[in-house]
């Protein structure tokens, strides 16, 4: 069976150098979870580190984190479905909200449950995911303000989740203004603008993030060290907290080229034939883990062990097998051996959700 590692002094070097840059700032964190798919032995790690805040966006992960660490506070990160509204109650301190008929009903489950449920309430800001339009900000707030059972503890926006659209410094200045808008109609003071997410970051290392961002919510950043603006790895942090190792199960020398008449494959595609490569052979390795864990564009094989990086390639995978390009082979692959593998954000998220990948902490 192929592992998926977490490495846990990278965790928490990544956390540590994180949250010194967050206090640095005077900025509140928490750390988003919904990567780890509720694999409890993942969830401890992050526990260990004294994070005092998670976010996920299933409620049975929640219940999870509350069952191993009740006095950490807990935030549901998507607009509650009708059907899970006690659960969430029950299982999230704060959720996040857009929706005025759904804020009423946590308001009725919070008196039943005798609570005070705690709601940031996402604003629209381009990327076109969740969000109230900024035009019906305040008569939103207004409503909600009525509610028994609610506290509303934040505003806050999503970027880059859906279209791609990317936080700059204007949007989150408009963001800003938002709350100043309504503390001063409402006489209130809400405490967060939760602006930051991983792909807001690099505003802060460039000093471009205005003080009113007091609030980040970070997953990839923290497991991958990504800098999403340009692709590279934070100077500092490490991008191989995660690490998939599989074994070779086949190791042949093959024609590098199939033969017969291609048609498409299970997955939907064509093979193209490069004519150039007829009569040439390469040594191919078949390995234990396949599309139905995790799609071969998100997998980066580790080169620390081959003569060059064109001597590692990924083939393609069938649904429970994947194939690799050894070259020449010469590194003496043999039958037995396993090939490792850094990973992006998607990548460990379905094998995180595969119950065919064992999985590991490794100290």
């Amino acid at each position: 069976m192929a592992v998926l590692k977490l490495y846990r002094e990278k965790l928490k070097h990544n956390y540590n150098h994180l949250d010194k840059v967050f206090k640095e700032h005077s900025i509140d964190w928490g750390v988003v979870t919904k990567l780890l798919c509720g694999e409890e032995i993942f969830l401890k790690e992050v526990l260990a580190l004294g994070v005092r805040e998670i976010h996920d966006s299933r409620v049975t992960n929640l219940k999870a984190i509350k069952n191993v660490a009740p006095d950490v506070q807990t935030v549901y990160i998507k607009p509650s479905p009708k059907k899970s509204i006690p659960d969430i109650v029950q299982y999230a301190d704060v959720s996040f909200e857009t929706e005025l008929d759904t804020i009423r009903m946590l308001s009725e489950e919070a008196l039943q449950q005798r609570k005070i449920h705690k709601i940031i309430i996402m604003i629209e800001m381009g990327d076109l995911r969740e969000g109230v339009m900024g035009d019906e900000l305040v008569n939103f707030y207004a409503k909600v303000f009525e509610l028994p059972g609610i506290s509303v503890i934040g505003l806050g926006a999503n970027f880059n989740c859906l279209h791609g659209v990317m936080p700059t410094r204007d949007k989150l200045i408009q963001l800003s203004l938002y709350k100043q808008i309504i503390d001063a109609k409402f006489n209130k003071e809400i405490p967060w603008v939760s602006g930051g997410t991983s792909v807001t970051i690099p505003l802060l290392f460039n000093h471009q993030l205005p003080k009113g961002i007091n609030h980040f919510r970070i997953g990839e950043a923290l497991f991958f060290g990504l800098n999403l603006f340009t692709g590279e790895i934070f100077e500092g942090m490490y991008d191989d907290v995660f690490e998939l190792e599989a074994e070779i199960i086949e190791l042949t020398e093959k024609p590098k080229v199939p033969s017969g008449m291609l048609a498409e494959n299970p997955s939907g595609d064509s093979f193209e034939v490069d004519e150039s490569l007829y009569g040439k052979s390469s040594h191919r390795a078949i390995l234990d883990v396949g599309l139905l864990d995790i799609n071969p564009k998100f997998l980066l094989p580790k080169y620390e062990k081959a003569a060059k990086e064109d001597e590692l390639n990924v083939i393609g995978a069938s649904s429970d097998m994947l194939v690799v390009e050894l070259g020449e082979n010469r590194n003496s692959y043999k039958l037995g051996d396993t090939l490792r593998f850094n990973l992006r954000y998607m990548g460990a998220l379905s094998l995180l959700n595969s119950r065919y990948i064992s999985k590991e902490v490794i100290s």
